[in-house]
């Protein structure tokens, strides 16, 4: 083979290697991690922060999360379920933006399941969750009332205050710039206040834990995490384009997703 051949041959060698090697970082990245890119963003904050009180929970694992250890971090209360579509979506997104800013921001996931917490725990075992995850509580609810939806996010800044809720999935790039703007990191960015409370709707994927006109309290556990996915999933016929349970968020007077709803409640009790 001659000298010209080999330096052909090792030249496309190079080249197929460094496009394998960038195809598979794009395979890594994709779907999860931060994704501010730079650039001038809008970052809103609420004008009226509340302060969160002081607590203590018990992880997945029988540590404490303590809140008072994380004052002089940007901390993330990420409320969500395994049966949740959205929230198993985003938990890359959460793990990525831990391990980027392990030193300004703290996660703590809020599990809303109504399982054993050894499921859970094996749940998060398996996806690599590297944040502490503890099971919901009537503490916690009275912290962080009204969660009607999942998942549900809230930001708390290094004070202890909330300044922001984002109901359904979290988008990385502003989660990603909220956190820089409020950890001190540079950034380009524009912040505006904006009122606390906001309409309820159900937009970024969020899956509602509450339907309005429908009981699901004397649902089991397992039955009624069943029945809440199908009443997310599953589209009304009154024409809106909405799941039933947008549906009937969104426009409680609707008399067509009231009785479907109904339908799949009767049908899944029916199960029990």
């Amino acid at each position: 083979m001659t000298p010209r051949r080999l330096l052909l041959i090792g030249a496309i060698l190079v080249v197929v290697g460094a496009t394998w090697a960038v195809v598979r970082a794009r395979r890594s990245d994709a779907g999860a991690g931060p994704a501010y890119a730079g650039g001038s963003v809008t970052v809103k904050l609420f004008r009226d922060p509340a302060p969160v009180g002081s607590f203590t929970l018990r992880d997945l694992d029988g540590g404490t999360i303590a809140s008072d250890t994380f004052r002089n971090k940007v901390t993330i209360i990420n409320f969500w379920a395994t049966w949740c579509g959205p929230c198993r979506m985003e938990i890359p997104d959460l793990i990525a933006l831990q391990q980027k800013y392990k030193d300004q921001v703290q996660v703590i996931g809020i599990s809303e399941d109504e399982v054993p917490p050894d499921q859970v725990k094996q749940f998060a075992r398996a996806r690599g969750i590297n944040y502490p995850v503890a099971m919901t509580s009537p503490e916690v609810e009275k912290l962080f009332p009204g969660i009607t939806a999942l998942p549900t996010s809230y930001i708390v800044d290094r004070q202890g205050r909330v300044v922001q809720r984002h109901q359904g999935m979290l988008n990385p790039a502003l989660t990603e710039a909220e956190t820089r703007v409020l950890a001190g990191l540079p950034i380009d960015a524009k912040v505006e206040q904006v009122d606390r409370i906001q309409k309820a709707k159900l937009e970024n994927g969020a899956h509602a834990t509450s339907i309005p006109g429908v009981d699901l309290s004397k649902l089991k556990p397992a039955t009624r995490s069943a029945a809440l996915e199908r009443l997310n999933s599953e589209g009304c016929t009154c024409g809106c384009d909405l799941s039933l349970a947008r549906c009937r968020i969104e426009d409680p007077a609707c008399g067509v997703s009231l009785p479907l709803a109904k339908q799949i409640v009767e049908q899944m009790a029916a199960r029990d």
